[in-house]
């Protein structure tokens, strides 16, 4: 934290949750008001509370105020800006426009690193000088002053539709996570895996595998589920013996899965709603069958490992006591109940219907496992929600408003359509080298990029070319979403593998051997969603999407054993053999 005192940061955070709630509940508030406050809530977060040097507290504070100064102009000329068509007038307004951008990509690059601002400068650079590069990839030239004003005054760029999803949606359910994980839920979340699969051969394995999904799905983040559940469930598979290697896989590809994991799935199924047109209930219930199949694959690979090693259970006075669980569960049911309750029974949005499930999160920070109140306690809890929700929502604006830069540069040069394009002659107009295709982008600008900037970027420039061979849209979106996750498993950069190896002292390359292997749905369910097109259709066609599941099932089976258990080379050549031919001939 920085030098700035703490209750300052508490704040801040707690005026973030307040400014959100109430955009939620006071109806309609101007794009180019809500979201340039937005950023300048994360301004201080993303500037001055990372800084780790006097230099860099220095530095953060003058952009902070810059910051201000830009998102301030714009709240205050809001009126006076959309008369403008994106067209700034005046010297004044065009270095408020450079500043805005220069933030942004200071902001990104302290929460996240280098690489995704890194490819937002270089978008920029393509827009003021794409018309000198020669060939079919040159424009033909922007005004300086169209150009710049439709990225920082109109909605084509810092305050387009993904910063809208990120003020009106994410923040809302990040924050709703930053509740959740203040009380019990976690523990909840811990003692219902260990009640449910603690007594089984590789107990321990399988309950970091339950742990993450249900931790995972409202976390968002497959890094931050391995610090907070790998900090339980890694000691506890060490002490009984499993190999480093495999405890610091479990955790790395089960809490990867999170991601995936309905209701939440992290801040790319809210992206994708924005994105595709779609209700965000359709997508959640087309998300369902492609993640349990994920976790099956794991499940197996668990049981595969448990024959090679002999791994136990866990021991049953480490298991935690029926009592518990029941209370425990509570922490997270009775939210998720009423958030999902709103979503289907009460027609709610769902960023109305998180709501009402974080203020009942909110009164349960009041009790505790045992059913005893206080008030004290629940302080606590709140000031540290205020932080996370704070520091969190912080983060992925800056993403997203990053992100937002290089969509915004796709539509306005044309780039897009002509990435597109290549990928459509580089595929022959064929499908499946496409998929191949928009599968190794995905890989590659995953390994430096967070998984919703690299699905926005990589769907934003592939999308358009799998639709028009013949993918549906949601196909298309969940496909490139899926493999925007790779990274988190798969080397040279595996940020999962990496904190949970660090976390057990074990070499990173064994682990992500044994994650890739766990792991090996999130390299197959995508695929097998598009030879199997029933799969993700389970809201629409229930029999036929159940069937397409259980088919994939038991391809995927049969290749996660084939690839792990301890029987002859030939029999797993086999079994692998056999379950591609499952999962990939006659498609459902």
């Amino acid at each position: 934290m920085s030098a700035i005192s703490r209750p300052f940061w508490i704040t801040l955070g707690a005026v973030s949750i307040a400014f959100h709630l109430w955009l939620i509940f006071s109806g309609l508030v101007p794009n180019l008001v809500s979201r340039p406050i937005h950023m300048a809530l994360a301004l201080p977060w993303a500037l001055i509370f990372v800084a780790k040097t006097r230099p860099q507290q220095i530095s953060g504070v003058i952009l902070t105020i810059i910051g201000l100064i830009g998102c301030g102009w714009i709240v205050l000329n809001h009126s006076e800006l959309g008369d403008q068509y994106g067209f700034l007038m005046g010297n004044t307004q065009i270095a408020i426009a450079i500043s805005l951008l220069i933030v942004v990509l200071e902001m990104a690059r302290r929460a996240i690193g280098w690489p995704l601002p890194m490819v937002a400068a270089t978008a920029l650079l393509y827009a003021f000088y794409g018309e000198y590069v020669p060939g079919e990839f040159g424009h033909a030239g922007l005004p300086v002053e169209s150009m710049l004003g439709t990225l920082t005054i109109a909605e084509g760029g810092l305050w387009g539709s993904l910063t809208g999803v990120s003020v009106s949606i994410v923040a809302i359910f990040v924050i709703f996570g930053a509740v959740l994980n203040g009380g019990e839920a976690g523990q909840g979340f811990m003692n219902v895996a260990g009640a449910a699969a603690g007594r089984l051969k590789g107990g321990a394995a399988k309950v970091s595998v339950i742990s993450s999904a249900l931790f995972g799905s409202i976390s968002g983040s497959a890094s931050a589920n391995v610090a907070s559940t790998g900090a339980i469930t890694l000691p506890a598979m060490t002490r009984l013996g499993y190999p480093k290697r495999l405890a610091a896989a479990v955790e790395a590809v089960a809490s990867s899965g999170g991601q995936i994991m309905p209701p939440l799935m992290g801040a790319g199924a809210f992206v994708m709603v924005e994105l595709t047109g779609r209700p965000y209930v359709d997508i959640m219930v087309a998300a369902i069958l492609p993640a349990i199949l994920y976790f099956l694959a794991v499940w197996v690979g668990i049981n595969a490992y448990a024959q090679r090693y002999n791994l136990p259970g866990v021991p049953e006075e480490d298991r935690p006591s029926m009592r518990a669980v029941i209370i425990t569960s509570g922490f997270f049911l009775v939210p998720f109940t009423i958030l999902l309750w709103g979503m289907f029974g009460g027609g709610y949005t769902p960023q109305y219907a998180a709501c009402l499930a974080l203020i009942a999160g909110a009164a349960l920070l009041f009790l505790d496992g045992n059913l005893s109140f206080s008030v004290v306690r629940a302080k606590d809890r709140m000031i540290d929600v205020c932080l996370n929700a704070g520091r969190q929502v912080a983060m992925i604006g800056s993403i997203i408003l990053c992100a937002s830069i290089v969509i915004g540069v796709l539509g306005l040069t044309g780039l897009g359509v002509k990435i597109t394009s290549l990928l459509l002659s580089g595929s022959g107009g064929m499908l499946w080298p496409a998929l191949l295709l928009t599968a190794l982008a995905c890989l590659i600008l995953g390994m430096e990029v967070p998984t919703t900037a690299a699905y926005v970027i990589c769907v934003s420039v592939a999308g358009p070319a799998l639709i028009e061979l013949g993918l549906d849209p949601l196909q298309a979106h969940l496909f490139v979403f899926w493999f925007a996750l790779l990274s988190t498993i798969t080397p040279p950069v595996c940020g999962a593998v990496f904190i949970a190896a660090g976390m057990v002292e074990e070499n990173w390359l064994k682990v992500a051997g044994t994650a890739m292997a766990l792991g090996v749905g999130l390299y197959i369910v995508p695929l097998a969603m598009v030879a199997n097109g029933s799969l993700i259709n389970l809201g629409a066609d229930p029999i036929w999407a159940i069937a397409a599941g259980l088919k994939v099932a038991l391809g995927l089976t049969a290749i996660s054993f084939g690839l792990i258990s301890p029987k002859p080379v030939w029999v797993r050549i086999g079994l692998a053999v056999a379950g591609g031919f499952a999962i990939f001939a006659a498609g459902i």
